[in-house]
C-alpha cells in the first residue's frame, strides 16, 4: 500500500485548500438549533483557523439556522484571500434536531440569496446541494442550480448523501466537483462513490467522519493512537487523510483547544500495517 501524502486539494481544478478543513456545524446551540452557548468562544475557534493553516469551511443555511454562516462572517469577514467558504442549502427546520427537505427551486433561490447575505458574498465558491428532494423534479432543482450559476452566484457545485447513479444524473446538467457523504472507518457503503470521485476528480467530504463504534473499534484505535502519542480521534482522521488523496476532511468542534487537535491530525503518520489493520474494522 502507498500511503499519500498531498496535503492540498484543487477543487473543481482552480480552489487550493488544505485537506484539513473545518466544519462549522458544531458552532451553534444544541440540536444544531439557535446561538452557541459559549458565542465568543465560537468567534475564538473561527478566527484561529487561518492561523492553523485551515482555509476550507463547510458550513450551511440550516445551521442555526442561520446561525452558522452568521459567525463565520462576523469572525473572518473580509476573508483571507485563500479562505474557501462552502455553504449547503436545501433543507429547512422546525426545531432542535428537526430537519426536512426542500429542493425546490423557490426555497433554494431563498437560500442561496439569504447565504450570500449572511456570509457577505457575492458568489458562494462551492454550494452544495444538502439532499434529494422526492417531492420535487430532479430536473427543476438540478435547472435551479445551472441558472445560478450562470448568474455567477454560485462558483462551484456540490452534492450531498447521493448515490453513484444520482451523481452522473446531476452531471448530465452541471459539472459536480464535490460529495458530502457519510463515510469513516466503520461506515463504508459509499466506497465506489469515493472511488468515483477519486478518478474524476472529485472532491469527496466525509461527514461524522470519527463515528465511534463498538469496544472492538474504539481498543484498535487506542492502540495505535498510544503508539503515535495521539488520540483515537486523530487516528481516525489520520486514516481517512491518508485513505484517498481526494477526502477532505470537516472535523468540527466548538472548542479552540480541541481545533489545534484536530488540525494535527494530518501529522499523525500511520504504517501501511496500520492503515491495513484499520480497514478490516467493521
Amino acid at each position: 500500500m502507498t500511503i499519500p501524502d498531498n496535503n492540498t486539494y484543487k477543487i473543481g481544478n482552480d480552489l487550493a485548500v488544505n485537506r484539513i478543513g473545518f466544519g462549522a456545524m458544531r458552532i451553534t446551540g444544541e440540536g444544531v438549533w439557535g446561538q452557541p452557548k459559549n458565542r465568543d468562544e465560537a468567534i475564538r475557534v473561527l478566527q484561529a483557523l487561518p492561523g492553523l493553516g485551515v482555509n476550507f469551511i463547510d458550513t450551511a443555511d440550516s445551521y442555526g439556522p442561520y446561525v452558522s454562516e452568521e459567525l463565520i462572517a462576523q469572525a473572518l469577514h473580509p476573508y483571507p484571500a485563500d479562505m474557501v467558504i462552502a455553504t449547503k442549502g436545501g433543507l429547512e427546520r422546525s426545531g432542535p434536531n428537526a430537519w426536512h427537505i426542500n429542493g425546490h427551486p423557490d426555497h433554494l433561490r431563498e437560500a442561496l440569496e439569504g447565504s450570500l447575505k449572511r456570509l457577505k458574498l457575492d458568489r458562494i465558491d462551492l454550494y452544495q446541494l444538502h439532499r434529494i428532494d422526492p417531492k420535487v423534479p430532479f430536473e427543476s432543482t438540478m435547472s435551479f442550480l445551472q441558472k445560478a450559476q450562470q448568474q455567477g452566484l454560485i462558483k462551484h457545485i456540490g452534492l450531498s448523501e447521493v448515490n453513484l447513479a444520482t451523481l452522473k444524473k446531476a452531471q448530465q446538467f452541471v459539472s459536480i466537483v464535490s460529495l458530502q457523504n457519510r463515510y469513516s472507518i466503520v461506515a463504508r457503503n459509499w466506497e465506489p462513490e469515493l472511488e468515483y470521485c477519486r478518478e474524476h476528480h472529485i472532491a469527496f467530504i466525509p461527514w461524522n467522519p470519527i463515528n465511534a463504534g463498538d469496544i472492538t473499534y474504539a481498543a484498535k484505535l487506542t492502540k495505535i493512537a498510544n503508539k503515535h502519542k495521539a488520540t483515537g480521534q486523530q487516528v481516525a482522521l489520520s486514516w481517512l487523510y491518508h485513505h484517498s488523496p481526494n477526502i477532505l476532511l470537516i472535523p468540527g468542534t466548538s472548542k479552540a483547544s480541541h481545533l489545534a487537535e484536530n488540525v494535527k491530525a494530518a501529522e499523525v503518520k500511520l504504517t501501511a500495517e496500520e492503515m491495513a489493520e484499520l480497514s478490516t474494522i467493521e
